[in-house]
């Protein structure tokens, strides 16, 4: 395959999905996985644009003939990947990014082991707190269980290939930029993209 998989994880208020939108605003040929869920479409959201939005029957359906990569539960609704889409975009050459938790990036991982694993990391849980604080969103109790949810996802950050610790976004945003160019050019990328310069050549 000669498109690569990009898994990035991170806790609640760790900067992922700013990480993630930056990313995809400067480097056109990543494919973002949009997933299918059955919660309800929020104000301004579009059914394939933010997310696939289906029906509670459906998805489980789709659950029963393996359509999906990863899935799970997450209060009291549904979200899923696409095996074939993903699949398919991979096999034409294509990038893809899922932005998934890290029990999906395992499950992920047990199907495309060459997938490469990136975690957001806050430089540390005083601004952690600070962030999902600042919100003005959440409770304090909320804001606990967060926290604590929090220090139990950064204890996988082992099982990732790079770590990006976000205290400054420019710089992060950089670092996750590196990672992906570095992966294109790795061996396996390069010999796929250039197949006709590698047979001449070696």
């Amino acid at each position: 395959m000669a498109g690569n998989l990009f898994v990035v994880a991170a806790p609640s208020g760790a900067g992922k999905t700013t990480l993630v939108r930056m990313l995809l605003e400067q480097e056109s040929s990543i494919n973002l996985s949009i997933s299918y869920t059955t919660r309800h479409p929020r104000p301004g959201e579009q059914n394939g644009r933010e997310y696939h939005f289906v029906e509670t029957p459906e998805f489980r359906a789709m659950i029963a003939r393996q359509e999906f990569l990863e899935w799970a539960e997450v209060h009291g609704n549904f979200y899923g990947t696409s095996k074939k889409w993903i699949a398919d975009q991979l096999a034409a050459g294509r990038d893809v990014l899922l932005e998934i938790d890290w029990q999906g990036a395992q499950q992920v991982r047990a199907l495309f082991p060459q997938a490469i694993g990136v975690f957001i990391l806050p430089p540390s849980m005083e601004e952690l707190t600070r962030r999902l604080t600042g919100r003005g969103t959440d409770s304090p109790d909320v804001i606990d269980r967060r926290l604590a949810a929090a220090q139990a996802e950064m204890r996988h950050v082992g099982e990732f290939d790079y770590v990006i610790i976000n205290d400054q976004l420019a710089q992060a945003l950089d670092d996750l930029r590196a990672v992906v160019r570095a992966s294109g050019l790795s061996f396996g990328a390069q010999r796929a993209r250039h197949a006709a310069l590698f047979e001449r050549m070696i």
